[in-house]
């Protein structure tokens, strides 16, 4: 295998889309600007999808243009009970253990919603960092500088030997723009914005090892 680093999304990429959670992270952070930075709830909307595009993440927007206690905005979004929402995955433990590679957590989230996932799902052992959007502040992906950062935080130099697994192709394109090898969860097939695609874990390793296209 040419890969020494990988790069795993978090939410809706280590666990299903169909569980609910980041909808619910969503919806928190729609009351947060309602109920704690007094948005109109016409605009929030708007405003979110705005952002989203010009920043990268709803956060980042509402650093650039308001007053906001980010940690105060993290700890309210991400304050959900997980165990409703996910599963232990020990088979996903095992995958990613038996690749041999330097596996690192790369998310807009912040570490402490990565690692109370990461716990839940039973796979906190299977990683060896978490490049979170604090430490690629005030970047996030998909922005350039955060690749450059996720790679600094890995002790990586060559951006040919790393693997970026995210749910969003947009991610995934910047990723490849990069110089990584981007995989695009949630998909089996063909992406214009990936090198590959990935719905079943158990297929990974032979993607990585260039056994499926």
């Amino acid at each position: 295998m040419q890969f020494t680093t990988i790069f795993f999304d978090l939410d809706d990429t280590l666990y299903p889309s169909s569980t609910g959670l980041w909808e619910a992270i969503k919806e928190r952070m729609n009351l947060y600007m309602r109920d704690r930075m007094d948005f109109e709830p016409a605009e929030i909307s708007r405003v979110r999808e705005k952002y989203y595009i010009q920043y990268g993440t709803t956060l980042r927007g509402l650093q650039a243009n308001h007053e906001i206690d980010v940690e105060d905005f993290l700890a309210f979004v991400h304050d959900l009970p997980l165990g409703d929402f996910i599963l232990p995955n020990p088979d996903l433990c095992e995958i990613i253990a038996a690749l041999g590679t330097l596996n690192l957590i790369f998310t807009n989230a912040d570490a402490a919603h990565a690692r109370r996932v990461l716990k839940v799902l039973g796979v906190d052992e299977c990683f060896e960092n978490i490049v979170d959007v604090n430490a690629v502040a005030p970047y996030c992906k998909p922005m350039p500088e955060s690749f450059e950062i996720a790679m600094r935080a890995a002790g990586e130099s060559n951006p040919a030997r790393c693997v970026m697994i995210d749910d969003l192709p947009r991610t995934t394109r910047a990723a490849r723009d990069a110089g990584w090898f981007s995989i695009l969860f949630g998909q089996d097939t063909p992406h214009p914005d990936a090198d590959a695609t990935l719905r079943d874990w158990r297929d990974l390793a032979s993607i990585l090892n260039g056994t499926v296209p």
